[in-house]
């Protein structure tokens, strides 16, 4: 497993490229299975989980070509209907496999994600809204198993707002009889993306950017080109580095519509920022921290991939702040490593207690999960000393050559490969 060590102390300074978002072309993927041809997603990221998605569609039938930032997607000779326990434990995101095969082919057997399959992070919402679209499914040795000679549209309220639920939804939906309905949809960026990719398609989706979405019936579908958006979860990590550090960066290829919530935040904390349609500089390079509280929530507000990465800046940053994280309530596994560092940090329910500290120590420290990782990356870069973080195949999920990016920043971070802990 590989690691990183970090030389901490170096403000950042430069022009970085933001690649695609990952939670997008988790879906887009899935997504160009519901039609015989040819699909190319542009802008696409060189991902760990990419490349397990990539394994997953294969398994199926689908032909992949990955060259540079395109993925062509050729779904013309689908076969197989099942995304198997050993691909769904590395990734939840496979079982958005469940719609799309449903819908065109009649059937799918998908995998229960590997964990707590009802906990924090349910699957209950894809089940229920197949059942509304008239699926017949049973659960079988960890197994969903799903029929319908085709799908019919329906009236579907969700009683939270769920990324997940609503591609999956999408993507069956588009090929039912008659005419579906979403309420309370979510209007993340990558479930915009999923439906500008449908549309192109030949799909009729109406309500774009609402939470209210009409889904009309077709007979068919035909591939499609589509740019995938920038990922605004690295963007805003690579702020709060820039603000962390004390640096002045621009970074390229971002969408700021997407980032109003973290770019309001930081200049709260006292950041400068310059916004561009698709760029954004900052420059904390003279700036007093100043504490910020944060609660996320879906978007437009703070999202909770960014809950982890402001806790650490809130850890160097004077003064007491308050992150309440309210769509997954017990995710602070972060919050142990970064005390280890010299952090002064409390739990209480659903939130993180925060009490700045003067300077943090390089200690070694364990990634736990994707935003985690990222977390422990930007203490260490404050740290005084070395700071080792393990685990960083979890940072590889959804990050492209953070270590990389960083360094050409002028951040001072070695991967090592093959290390024994």
């Amino acid at each position: 497993m590989d690691k990183f060590i970090i030389h901490g102390g170096n403000a950042l300074s430069g022009k970085i490229q933001v690649s695609g978002a990952k939670n997008a072309t988790l879906a887009l993927m899935p997504a160009a299975l519901l039609a015989s041809g040819t699909s190319k997603l542009l802008n696409t990221p060189r991902l760990n989980d990419v490349h397990t998605m990539i394994k997953l569609i294969s398994h199926l039938g689908a032909e992949c070509s990955f060259e540079g930032d395109e993925l062509t997607i050729n779904a013309s000779n689908i076969s197989q209907f099942e995304a198997p326990y050993e691909a769904v434990k590395k990734m939840r995101a496979s079982i958005y496999v469940l719609g799309p095969l449903l819908a065109r082919f009649g059937e799918a057997k998908v995998s229960l994600p590997g964990g707590c399959a009802w906990g924090p992070r349910p699957v209950d919402l894809h089940i229920q809204s197949m059942k509304r679209l008239g699926a017949q499914i049973e659960i079988e040795n960890g197994y969903i198993i799903a029929k319908a000679k085709r799908l019919k549209g329906a009236t579907i309220s969700f009683d939270r707002s769920t990324v997940g639920a609503t591609g999956n939804l999408l993507m069956a939906a588009v090929l039912a009889k008659g005419t579906t309905i979403i309420n309370n949809a979510s209007m993340e960026p990558e479930i915009t993306n999923l439906i500008e990719f449908l549309n192109m398609m030949g799909a009729k989706i109406f309500g774009i950017n609402s939470s209210i979405l009409e889904i009309e019936g077709v007979d068919e579908l035909t591939g499609a080109q589509i740019d995938t958006i920038p990922d605004r979860i690295e963007a805003a990590t690579l702020l709060t580095a820039a603000v962390m550090t004390k640096g002045i960066i621009t970074l390229d290829n971002c969408s700021s519509i997407h980032l109003l919530s973290p770019i309001a935040k930081l200049e709260d904390a006292g950041a400068v920022l310059s916004i561009q349609k698709n760029s954004v500089s900052i420059d904390a390079s003279q700036i007093d921290l100043q504490s910020v509280d944060v609660a996320t929530s879906p978007f437009p507000g703070f999202p909770t991939d960014m809950q982890a990465q402001w806790i650490s800046l809130m850890s160097v940053t004077p003064g007491v702040s308050t992150i309440t994280d309210t769509i997954y309530l017990d995710r602070f596994s972060h919050v142990p490593e970064l005390n280890r560092l010299g952090a002064n940090i409390t739990i209480k329910e659903n939130s993180a207690i925060v009490r700045g500290v003067a300077k943090l120590n390089g200690t070694k420290v364990m990634s736990t999960d994707l935003r985690a990782s990222a977390s422990l990356v930007l203490a260490g870069l404050v740290a005084t000393g070395l700071t080792e973080v393990l685990r960083v195949y979890h940072l590889d999920r959804g990050y492209e050559g953070l270590e990389k990016k960083l360094n050409s920043l002028g951040a001072n971070i070695e991967r090592v490969t093959g290390s024994e802990y």
